[in-house]
């Protein structure tokens, strides 16, 4: 399709009457990006589905265009008013409490890596994992699972792995070469990149 038949596309079967051949041009070239009625429309006038023409998508909007949820289906789903929720989303902030940050991840399909970004939550994970490669893993992996909405049984291996990297960098004492640095540094550095670690533990989320 020519530049003229997608943005005859878009006029026509999507009300997009403002757009010209030079806009779909300048998607092409990187130069502009459409909006989120514009790439619906964009989408529509290909025949694909709007994540197809986006990248993994990164804000509250990005995952609500790439599911093809409107704005009024995600408010009526977390019991928010239609306002709150754009306000949300203009911001670019996700402030619902867990009830709400439960049924925005359901409404969106958001997988767990992807449900703790947007609803804020890395802060916490990163403090349940800490606590759990430095302890007992098996004492936090109810709460991992209830934050990130997984089966207990598909995180005990990755936890259990993760426990004994940390540890062996803990219990390890001077390196081969003989030098005077302690592993502990070593540790710690794990412990600051801990939750991409648990990601990268986990098939699919990496």
């Amino acid at each position: 399709m020519a530049p003229g038949h997608v943005a005859y596309g878009m006029r026509a079967s999507f009300g997009t009457s403002h757009i010209t051949p030079e806009h779909v041009i300048a998607w092409e070239r990187g130069t502009h990006v459409p909006d989120a009625g514009e790439l619906t429309a964009l989408a529509g006038a290909l025949w694909c589905q709007p994540s197809e023409l986006m990248g993994h998508p990164g804000t509250l909007l990005e995952h609500r265009i790439a599911r093809g949820v409107s704005a009024e289906d995600v408010a009526r789903a977390t019991g928010l008013t239609l306002d709150a929720y754009l306000s949300m989303e203009e911001a670019g902030q996700w402030t619902g409490d867990k009830r709400q940050s439960a049924k925005l991840g359901e409404v969106l399909r958001l997988p767990p890596r992807d449900f703790i970004a947007i609803t804020r939550l890395e802060e916490e994970l990163a403090r349940l994992l800490t606590e759990a490669v430095s302890t007992r893993w098996q004492a936090h992996i109810r709460d991992i699972a209830k934050l990130v909405s997984m089966d207990r049984r598909d995180l005990k291996a990755p936890l259990q792995a993760m426990q004994q990297d940390y540890q062996a960098l803990m219990t390890a004492t001077l390196s081969r070469a003989g030098g005077t640095t302690a592993s502990g540094e070593d540790g710690r550095r794990y412990v600051e990149n801990i939750v991409d670690h648990f990601w990268s533990r986990l098939p699919g989320s990496s």
